[in-house]
C-alpha cells in the first residue's frame, strides 16, 4: 500500500476521574505511550500525530516520537467535545498549515492501550481492498 496513511491520537489534558489520565502511569510506561507505539509499529502508518490541548500531553507525545504541530482550541477540548470536530480540526489544520492530506486517517484513543499494529494493519488492508469503503471500524 503507497498512500499516506495518517494516525491520530485525541487526548484533551482534562478528565472527570482520573486527572491527565492520557499520560497517568500503566506498568510504568503512560497510557498515551501504548498507542502510540502500535502506530508507531504499523507497517501502513507513516505519520502519527496527537491533538492535544495540554503541554504536558504533548511534551509526553513527543518523547516517543508523535507530532504535535498544534495545540487543540479549547472549544474542541471539553467533556461534551465530540470526537469528529477535533478529528476535522486537525485534518483542517494539517492541510491549511502543511499542505499535508492523508489518504487514510486511523483514530484511536490513547485509553485502548492493548490495540495491536496487526488490528490497524488489517483495518487499513480491509479499507484498501474495498475501494468503495469510506471507512471501517473495530
Amino acid at each position: 500500500m503507497d498512500r499516506k496513511v495518517l494516525g491520530i491520537v485525541p487526548a484533551r489534558g482534562g478528565s472527570k476521574s482520573i486527572e491527565k489520565k492520557n499520560i497517568a502511569l500503566l506498568s510504568g510506561k503512560p497510557l498515551i505511550y501504548y498507542i502510540l507505539s502500535t502506530m508507531m509499529h504499523s507497517q501502513f502508518i507513516n505519520r502519527v500525530v496527537v491533538s492535544t490541548d495540554d503541554e504536558d500531553i504533548a511534551s509526553v507525545a513527543r518523547r516517543y516520537d508523535a507530532d504535535v504541530p498544534f495545540m487543540r482550541p479549547t472549544e474542541f477540548a471539553q467533556d461534551s467535545s465530540p470526537t469528529l470536530p477535533v478529528l476535522y480540526h486537525a485534518i483542517e489544520w494539517l492541510l491549511e498549515n502543511e499542505n499535508y492530506q492523508p489518504d487514510i486517517i486511523v483514530l484511536s484513543q490513547a485509553t485502548s492501550p492493548f490495540v495491536l499494529s496487526s488490528q490497524i494493519d488489517e483495518a487499513c488492508e480491509l479499507l484498501d481492498r474495498n475501494p468503495g469503503a469510506d471507512a471501517v471500524t473495530t
